[in-house]
C-alpha cells in the first residue's frame, strides 16, 4: 500500500480527517505510523497482537511507579512506547486489510484501559485519588460523548479538540519525566509535579469537552 492509498483509507476512518492536510508533527507521526506498520505488517504481525502489547505497557506503568523516581522516568518511557503501539496497531490493519469493528472496539477499550492505569501510576505515587479519577472520567467521557454523538448521526468526528488522546499522552509522558527529575532536587516534589499535572489533565479534557460539546450541538440541531 502507498502513503497515497494509506492516507485516503486512513482519512475515511478518522471522520474525513485528511492527514496530508495536518500540521507538519501529526502528519509526520502518522507517515511514521505507516512506515513501521508497513514493516510490521510484511512479518505478519497482527493488528490485535500489536494493541495488546500497547495495553501490556500501559498496565506495567503504575508497577513502575512502585519503583520511586527512577521508576516514574521508566514510566514516561512506557507510556511513550504504548503511545507508539496505539498508532500502529491501526496502521497495521490499514495496510494488512485486517481493519474489523471488533478491533475497533478492542482499540478503543485498551485505551481507555491504558489511560486509568497512568493515572493509577499518578495515584501510587502521590496525586490524591478525587483527582486521579476525576481526570480519568473527564477523558472517558470526551470519548464517549463523541462516540453517542457518532451514533446518533454527526457525520464526522465533530471536531479537534485541546483534550484528544494526543494531548493525554503527552500530559502522562511530561508529567512523569518532569517528576523523576524534580526529585534530584527535592524528593517531596514529585507528587506535588504530577497533581498539577493531572490538574492540567483535568483541565484540558473540561476544555475539549466544552469544544465538543459546541460541535455535536451544531452537527445535531434540527
Amino acid at each position: 500500500m502507498t502513503w497515497e492509498e494509506y492516507a485516503t483509507a486512513w482519512s475515511r476512518l478518522h471522520g474525513g480527517f485528511d492527514p496530508r492536510e495536518a500540521p507538519a508533527v501529526v502528519r509526520g507521526w502518522i507517515r511514521l505510523a505507516y512506515i513501521i506498520g508497513s514493516f510490521l505488517g510484511r512479518r505478519r504481525v497482527t493488528p490485535f497482537a500489536v494493541t495488546v502489547a500497547g495495553l501490556l505497557l500501559c498496565l506495567a506503568v503504575p508497577l513502575a511507579a512502585l519503583l520511586g523516581p527512577p521508576g516514574l522516568a521508566l514510566g514516561a518511557v512506557l507510556v511513550l512506547l504504548a503511545a507508539v503501539a496505539d498508532g500502529l496497531d491501526g496502521a497495521v490493519a490499514v495496510i494488512t486489510g485486517k481493519i474489523t469493528k471488533a478491533g475497533f472496539v478492542y482499540d478503543s477499550v485498551a485505551d481507555r484501559l491504558g489511560e486509568a492505569a497512568w493515572l493509577t501510576a499518578f495515584w501510587l505515587a502521590g496525586v490524591p485519588g478525587w483527582l486521579a479519577v476525576t481526570a480519568g472520567a473527564a477523558g472517558w467521557l470526551h470519548e464517549y460523548v463523541r462516540a453517542r454523538a457518532t451514533t446518533a448521526g454527526m457525520p464526522d468526528i465533530g471536531a479537534v479538540t485541546v483534550g484528544e488522546r494526543p494531548t493525554r499522552v503527552s500530559v502522562a509522558i511530561t508529567a512523569l519525566l518532569v517528576a523523576a527529575l524534580s526529585a534530584l532536587v527535592d524528593t517531596g516534589w514529585p507528587p506535588l509535579v504530577l497533581t498539577a499535572g493531572a490538574g492540567v489533565w483535568l483541565a484540558l479534557q473540561s476544555v475539549g469537552l466544552a469544544q465538543l460539546g459546541v460541535a455535536v450541538r451544531s452537527a445535531l440541531r434540527p
